[in-house]
């Protein structure tokens, strides 16, 4: 199965049958389905996530619902047909639940026991809303394609209101908290994720230097065991769970300072009039790389710009502030349901209030800013 592509072009990765039924005797012996219970199916094939959509009931007998294609996409659509199919289980990518809260019919999908959350990172806000809307328990699952889909699982509950941890692992994997020369880093210290054991995926296909890049001795199991180095910084818990606390390749250097999006993007959506956000670094070959913020506001609230820089200049160093913002009314989304970074607009640069030149000196220094921002006007 190919990975999304969320961090990179999607690679095609070789997982064993073995892993994957480990993954499904872990979910059933996990949460478990009756006969009563119906499944909605309507993740893309493509995703990894399908695979114990399609599985799971079958191999016990409850009921599959196959949404049509690309219903996945369409939050009112899956709620109405979440309420006319009494189903008991479902699946969401964060971006998606994050628009699925905010549908009105949704607080018809009252049949629902067990919701699941992996793909991306799972906002407190949107879990707790989720739970506060269906009455179902809410499951956060974190894994990678390259490890048989997901690999920890946590229970979300009324404490988890900052953060949502990914939790604890599941049957026959190990988890390895490393430094950047291996060795385990302690509760509290943020480090690498490393996975281990029976869901680790043979590797990509036709691509041994990706294979050997990734896949890497594991100096802590058996000879000839690996594991698989997933670009994810995380920490242990008091509780022995894991926080998820970003990627390391999200983390980026801007004039000459290391700056970590995820920490931008989670003081945004701490506003109360934030929804959904996402910071990226946009390169210009005028005005150089700058940080811009893309935000969707909540349900009846509007996105202030001036307010979001003095809400984030309380909590952040000044450089982590984004230096422009788009207000979007949904997030892009790829056809796995996840964010899609490359579809967010280019912002656009506009004057608030124009004074034009008034002096000979003032025009010509006014032209030259122009000429180099790459601008029609520019004024005071």
């Amino acid at each position: 199965i190919f990975t999304s592509g969320s961090t990179g072009r999607p690679k095609g990765v070789a997982v064993s049958h073995a892993a994957i039924v480990n993954r499904l005797v872990w979910m059933h012996a996990a949460y478990g389905l009756a006969a009563d219970d119906v499944v909605l199916q309507k993740t893309p094939s493509t995703f990894d996530v399908s695979v114990w959509e399609f599985f799971w009931p079958l191999q016990v007998g409850a009921r599959l619902v196959v949404a049509k294609p690309d219903g996945h996409r369409d939050p009112a659509y899956l709620a109405r047909l979440i309420a006319a199919e009494q189903v008991t289980t479902v699946h969401f990518v964060p971006s998606m639940m994050a628009v699925f809260v905010t549908e009105p019919l949704a607080a018809e999908c009252v049949s629902l026991r067990n919701v699941f959350a992996s793909g991306e990172a799972l906002p407190a806000p949107t879990a707790q809303r989720l739970r506060e809307l269906t009455g179902a328990a809410l499951h956060n699952l974190y894994g990678p394609t390259e490890a048989a889909v997901d690999v920890t699982y946590h229970e979300v509950t009324d404490a988890d209101t900052a953060t949502v941890p990914i939790g604890a692992p599941v049957f026959n994997t190990r988890l390895y908290v490393l430094d950047s020369r291996l060795r385990p880093v302690p509760v509290g210290v943020a480090g690498e994720l490393y996975l281990a054991g029976a869901q680790l995926a043979r590797g990509y296909v036709a691509r041994p230097d990706l294979t050997a890049d990734r896949f890497v001795a594991d100096p802590f199991g058996a000879e000839g065991e690996r594991m698989y180095r997933t670009g994810d910084l995380v920490a242990w818990t008091e509780h022995g769970e894991l926080e998820y606390l970003g990627r390391t390749d999200f983390q980026v250097k801007l004039r000459g300072l290391r700056i970590e999006l995820g920490e931008i993007e989670a003081a945004l959506t701490a506003h109360e009039s934030i929804a959904q956000s996402v910071v990226v670094v946009r390169s210009d070959a005028r005005t150089g790389d700058q940080l811009v913020g893309y935000v969707v506001p909540a349900p009846g609230a509007t996105a202030e710009i001036d307010t979001l820089r003095t809400h984030l200049a309380a909590l952040l160093p000044s450089y982590m502030v984004p230096a422009a913002f788009v207000v979007l009314d949904e997030m892009p989304l790829s056809a796995n349901g996840k964010l899609d970074r490359r579809a967010l607009p280019e912002p656009v640069f506009e004057a608030r209030e124009f004074r034009a030149p008034r002096t000979p000196i003032e025009e010509i220094v006014a032209a030259t800013f122009a000429e180099v921002l790459g601008l029609e006007a520019v004024g005071s």
